[in-house]
């Protein structure tokens, strides 16, 4: 390994530390929030059957976001996220 390489890898290991010990700030911190499944779908009004299959997952997933065993991801979190902020436009288009 190069030299330069492996000095500014130590310093980046040496920089985590200290952020991870309170001694240094980050520079950036990015918060996901995935979309509550669970909510979104006792606002639509629907079983957990009948939205799993409205949304196009099986049932066993949407039990999973709704217990956050697992996250929706990707269009799933996207499709959630639609749901919720538009659920009248959503259901329609989903119908």
């Amino acid at each position: 390994m190069d030299k330069t390489l492996f000095e500014d890898l130590q310093q980046s290991l040496k920089e985590a530390a200290s952020i991870h010990r309170g001694k240094l700030a980050a520079g950036r911190v990015t918060e996901v929030h995935a979309p509550d499944a669970k909510a979104i779908r006792t606002k639509v009004g629907l079983s957990q059957s009948d939205f799993a299959q409205l949304i196009g997952v099986k049932v066993a997933t949407l039990r999973n976001w709704e217990q956050h065993r697992r996250n929706p991801t990707g269009a799933a979190a996207a499709l959630l996220t639609i749901v919720e902020k538009e659920p009248d436009a959503a259901l329609r288009a989903l119908h």
